[in-house]
């Protein structure tokens, strides 16, 4: 049987390490063994960051969509329950870039949610 040979292989899964531990302070960016330590914490760091931020941004969106909606004589979930009466199908991100920087339009919206929620409440749909 051939004797098996690695080549580079060990020498490259080092390196790349080593470069993905650039910048850490001591050992952990020189020495493999505390790199590699330092690295798989940092990635598993990253993995679960990525799944924060989302929450993040939608609870951002949520506070700013409620203070605007209060700003217009409503509460979030009125706001939002007006909406999905109204028809209206825009995401939180959307909403929250309106409130933010158009007033105007969201003022709107505020306004055919309201008017949707009265119009529901005078005519409730045959069950």
């Amino acid at each position: 049987m051939p004797r098996a040979k690695r080549g580079n292989k060990r020498t490259e899964k080092r390196k790349k390490i080593l470069k993905l531990a650039k910048g850490y302070r001591g050992n952990k960016s020189k020495l493999y063994r505390y790199a590699s330590e330092a690295v798989d914490r940092a990635l598993n760091f990253a993995y679960t960051g990525r799944k924060l931020k989302k929450r993040d941004f939608r609870s951002l969106w949520i506070v700013r969509i409620g203070a605007a909606a209060r700003l217009n004589g409503m509460n979030y979930s009125q706001f939002m329950h007006g909406l999905k009466v109204a028809g209206i199908e825009l995401d939180r991100k959307v909403l929250a870039d309106l409130a933010a920087n158009s007033p105007d339009a969201f003022a709107e919206l505020a306004g055919q949610a309201k008017n949707a929620i009265t119009s529901s409440q005078q005519h409730p749909a045959a069950a």
